[in-house]
């Protein structure tokens, strides 16, 4: 029998109407991610590759089950790694918070163990570029995707400071085809130092500036994600990402939280609320 072999969309919407644009799955791709992250638990593995990318060494798998063949990317670093807090958990963790979020912007991804080691496997997705090969190749972007991609980067940007990754490059940003944004490597996110109690990676104060030394601002938010912090409590948190994170690194959300919503409140009352919220 010959094999289907699938690589999932991972499409994020971005609706355009009325001048609001917005990243998420539709319904149909949101209801299918408890499938895909059955697979990448329980399929066979029948092929697997050194992808020879990355600090972390990642492993491509090709899996196959009940007729259907797809791939994802293990990795498992744990650990001190060229200075960096690596952990594979925190992949997942940032996977289970991106949906809390609604933002559907990472791929899914599960613990899945491999040659008797655990590790986080990443459901491989089809992209035409990273955002470093559309920096240094000069590759255009279409004038219709520009709206949508620097709201995405403000979107990524305070994701980013909730969960105090400190490993955002040009390169783990990936552009489908249709210039849709994927967001991936979360191995060095969840900080938990004293520091990342009291300052959020980007915003004014952020820890994070470009070389001109100016803040990487996340000037312009959805309503819906704004609105999904304000309610992301411990609760939530220990039911979604309870088994990956520590105490320490769960409180530490929860102080970001707190930083990321006072921060979007100052910008709301210095600009008024329809400047800084769609």
């Amino acid at each position: 029998m010959k094999m289907r072999i699938r690589a999932w969309p991972f499409v994020l919407v971005f609706l355009v109407a009325a001048g609001e644009v917005g990243a998420q799955f539709t319904a149909a791709e949101a209801a299918e991610r408890p499938l895909w992250e059955e697979f990448l638990k329980t399929a066979e593995i029948v092929k697997w590759e050194e992808v020879g990318e990355g600090v972390t060494k990642p492993i491509r798998l090709t899996l196959r089950k009940d007729g259907l063949e797809a791939r994802g990317l293990w990795k498992n670093p744990s650990g001190k790694r060229s200075g960096f807090l690596e952990g594979w958990q925190y992949e997942i963790a940032a996977y289970e918070i991106d949906k809390l979020l609604g933002l559907g912007m990472i791929p899914p991804t599960v613990e899945r163990e491999f040659q008797g080691r655990r590790g986080s496997l990443q459901f491989w997705v089809s992209v035409k570029h990273s955002l470093l090969k559309v920096m240094e190749e000069r590759i255009p972007v279409p004038e219709t995707a520009w709206d949508g991609i620097n709201r995405m980067k403000y979107i990524i940007r305070a994701f980013d400071s909730l969960i105090a990754n400190e490993d955002r490059t040009q390169q783990n940003l990936l552009y489908t085809e249709d210039w849709r944004t994927i967001a991936i490597d979360h191995s060095r996110s969840f900080r938990s130092s004293r520091r990342h109690f009291k300052r959020l990676m980007n915003g004014r104060n952020g820890i994070k500036s470009g070389d001109d030394g100016r803040p990487f601002l996340f000037r312009l938010l959805p309503r819906a994600m704004v609105e999904a912090i304000r309610g992301l409590d411990r609760a939530k948190l220990d039911q979604a990402v309870g088994p990956f994170l520590t105490e320490t690194e769960i409180q530490a959300v929860l102080a970001r939280r707190r930083l990321l919503l006072d921060e979007i409140a100052l910008m709301i009352k210095e600009q008024g609320e329809d400047r800084v919220l769609y």
